[in-house]
């Protein structure tokens, strides 16, 4: 075989292949005895059929079949051999005729060439890293969510905020008295703080002691939802007409949730034992939590703007093989004709020029993936799933299985693949250029996303406007 390579433009050529009868011969006899072991023929036993009568019936579909696989074959091992990073995949050349009577019979494919990009990722890039300043209030904020998450419910002789309140529930007469035959509930309980659409009737239990009586209308509490009445006081929902009246609970305790008191038993539960030992260490692991939970936002950020970086400095100029891109997607995709052929290939342009940047990054990265990496993420995904489900305490013991389960799914597998490739791209671009490290506040650091996201809104809507 005699293979061709001709340049047509700065990023396009034409690879001619010529497939000589030598090359060919044996294999298309051997493909016709193939049919005929294989093929129904009528008139004739499977595999009592001879070559003579093979060759009349299937000779020129096996010798297309057997020509094209061996011109490809040979295209493709000259493009890896040769080290040219193809755009797409060859197609065969317009315009080309071959004539299959012919001894010799010659092949023509266009490809597109990926453009060179000189890449570099080291220290002499300098990309800005926002890091968000924990601030005092966060500190007390998080003091005081962790504290009543390690709190208890104890009982109490005055009102306080979200307390539960127990008591005696009497249904009551128009004109305010008890009524005798009336529903009552001797061991009620009310959340206050959970009534809807009623704040006035929630505020009727503020500043009320053991012993006192509030006048409410179970209807008020739960904006007529007859289950939640029904509950309340204890009857079946046949009965929940008869409850439309005041009715008066007379307060025997309040159940009150006690945020957890600062000192060693505390630290302990919280941190393990022996890790902090005062209220200043305690302080230091807090904002130490709050930086690690503030991190994937700054290393987001920072993905976003070296993301920009990147496209800025080796997409801008980027030149494409533009004529074989539209011949190519025209062919792979039956919704492009002439007619839209340029506008989808406008479209299309940020995405294959990203795929080049990110793939020549990755490249010097040496970024790979193993199936570690996809199990480690997909651990993650998987615990992070299991404490939104409400079920924290069993996702260590559930997240390596319900991990494999992930892994199985091809939709779910390729995107923590692509997830586990971004982290270790960009992980790796981190560690290997100059980072100017930046502490900002919360809302400084919102307003740099915002920023961001009003400059990528004014791009898009340029480019529409253009197109318009």
């Amino acid at each position: 075989m005699n293979v061709k390579f001709d340049k047509t433009g700065d990023l396009e050529a034409v690879i001619t292949v010529t497939v000589n009868k030598e090359d060919y011969a044996d294999k298309v006899t051997k493909e016709l005895k193939e049919l005929g072991k294989t093929r129904q023929i009528p008139g004739f036993r499977k595999g009592h059929i001879d070559i003579t009568q093979l060759r009349k019936r299937f000779g020129k579909d096996a010798k297309i079949k057997v020509l094209n696989d061996l011109a490809i074959e040979e295209v493709l091992k000259y493009i890896q051999e040769n080290h040219i990073d193809l755009l797409g995949r060859p197609v065969p050349a317009r315009d080309h005729d071959f004539n299959l009577d012919d001894d010799d019979v010659t092949f023509a494919y266009e490809i597109g060439i990926a453009p060179t990009i000189d890449m570099k990722l080291d220290d002499s890039v300098e990309l800005d890293f926002y890091n968000i300043a924990v601030t005092d209030q966060m500190i007390e904020d998080q003091d005081k969510e962790m504290r009543f998450r390690a709190g208890e419910q104890v009982p109490a002789q005055e009102y306080a905020d979200r307390a539960l309140v127990k008591g005696t529930i009497m249904q009551l007469n128009e004109d305010g008295s008890v009524r005798e035959d009336g529903i009552q509930v001797t061991d009620g309980i009310l959340a206050p703080f959970l009534f809807k659409g009623a704040p006035e009737l929630a505020a009727k239990f503020e500043n009320t002691k053991v012993g006192d009586k509030v006048v409410f209308n179970p209807f008020d509490t739960c904006e007529g939802n007859e289950a939640e009445v029904a509950s309340m006081l204890h009857i079946d929902r046949e009965r929940v007409e008869e409850a439309r009246s005041n009715f008066e609970i007379t307060i025997s305790e309040f159940v009150v949730h006690k945020p957890a008191e600062l000192g060693q038993e505390y630290y302990d539960k919280v941190f393990g034992p022996d890790t902090v030992h005062n209220e200043e260490e305690y302080r230091q692991q807090i904002k130490g939590m709050i930086e690690q939970a503030l991190q994937p936002n700054s290393r987001q950020l920072f993905v976003r703007m070296a993301e920009d970086y990147l496209m800025e400095t080796y997409g801008a100029n980027m030149e494409l093989p533009v004529k074989f891109l539209e011949r190519y997607m025209m062919l792979t995709d039956n919704n492009i004709t002439e007619e839209n052929v340029a506008e989808s290939l406008r479209m299309a342009t940020p995405g294959i020029k990203w795929e080049l940047i990110e793939s020549k990054a990755a490249e010097l990265m040496e970024v790979k993936v193993s199936e570690d990496d996809l199990k480690a993420f997909a651990r993650v995904f998987a615990m992070d799933q299991l404490r939104q489900y409400g079920m924290a305490q069993m996702a260590e013991q559930m997240a390596d299985y319900y991990a494999e389960n992930l892994l199985k799914d091809e939709n779910q597998r390729r995107r923590i693949a692509h997830e586990a490739f971004t982290a270790q791209l960009f992980g790796k671009i981190h560690n290997a250029i100059k980072l100017n490290e930046k502490t900002v506040s919360l809302d400084e650091f919102r307003a740099i996303v915002s920023t961001l996201n009003n400059a990528t809104g004014a791009e898009v809507a340029a480019e529409e406007e253009t197109k318009e």
